[in-house]
């Protein structure tokens, strides 16, 4: 699909925290935006401290400043359809539900709130404000079985369990619910989407690696910039399952722990 119309390119925004390994969060989202054709633009919440082996600080922004920045992109460089990946905490959710409430675009909500390495990055009063205040405007949402649990409120382990949490959190508001199944032991990797009350599964080989860091950020990221692009939800899901299946095969080797994918990959249109 052309990564232009009427002479301007597509815009797909960020609002994430920042990653210092590149792997995740805001890096990993412009370069997965960039690789999809699309211009991307971001909105920092907060910086960390943190490689592949491990998550030593988080540092959130006010959210004034927060705020502030998503403002100064829409008064300017409206994008055409904009993620959300690490808020950091219950305030910064707020800004930026307020505004969501506005957009003219869609919506996807990755609602990250525990790091590759098992730390917290959102307290329990922050991950509610989460389900009340920003899936309400959201196209879609993208929990990993860890935050379908959060959100649903009940162990997500299965096909059924991710197909129930999918209907639990859809009643936040949200239009569209994909529950990632990487977590599950198994050697077919299925994701769960549930859109316009049909259910429907799109797998991929698992692939053996330690060489994760990033997925979920780079996932969600080219699922959006595929929708700014216009496409339909189903074909952006299907792109983004191909590409981030692909960026974990070829992942780099770099760190000494969970290390990136692949943001270079090409795959077939």
């Amino acid at each position: 699909m052309e990564s232009v119309v009427n002479g301007m390119p597509y815009v797909a925004l960020t609002i994430a925290g920042s990653d210092p390994s590149g792997g995740a969060g805001i890096q990993a989202d412009l370069k997965s935006f960039h690789q999809r054709g699309v211009y991307g633009t971001s909105v920092i919440t907060l910086v960390t401290v943190q490689n592949s082996l491990r998550v030593d600080a988080v540092e959130t922004l006010s959210p004034d400043l927060v705020g502030r920045q998503l403002d100064a992109l829409l008064e300017d460089i409206p994008p055409n359809a904009a993620k959300t990946g690490a808020l950091g905490n219950s305030a910064i959710v707020q800004a930026i539900a307020e505004r969501a409430g506005r957009f003219s675009f869609p919506l996807v909500v990755d609602p990250v709130m525990i790091s590759k390495h098992g730390s917290l990055l959102m307290s329990e009063e922050s991950c509610r404000a989460v389900a009340e205040n920003l899936l309400p405007h959201a196209f879609l949402v993208t929990p990993n079985l860890h935050e379908a649990e959060v959100l649903s409120g009940f162990k997500v382990a299965d096909l059924s369990s991710m197909e129930q949490a999918a209907r639990r959190i859809a009643a936040f508001g949200a239009e569209a619910v994909l529950v990632k199944g990487g977590h599950l032991d198994a050697r077919i990797s299925v994701d769960v989407l549930l859109w316009k009350d049909a259910v429907r599964h799109f797998k991929a080989e698992r692939v053996d690696t330690r060489h994760t860091h990033g997925t979920g950020c780079t996932f969600s990221a080219v699922i959006t910039a595929e929708l700014a692009k216009g496409r339909d939800l189903l074909d952006a899901v299907g792109t983004a399952k191909r590409f981030i299946t692909e960026a974990i095969k070829s992942n780099p080797g770099l760190g000494k722990g969970a290390g990136p994918v692949n943001h270079h990959v090409r795959i077939d249109e």
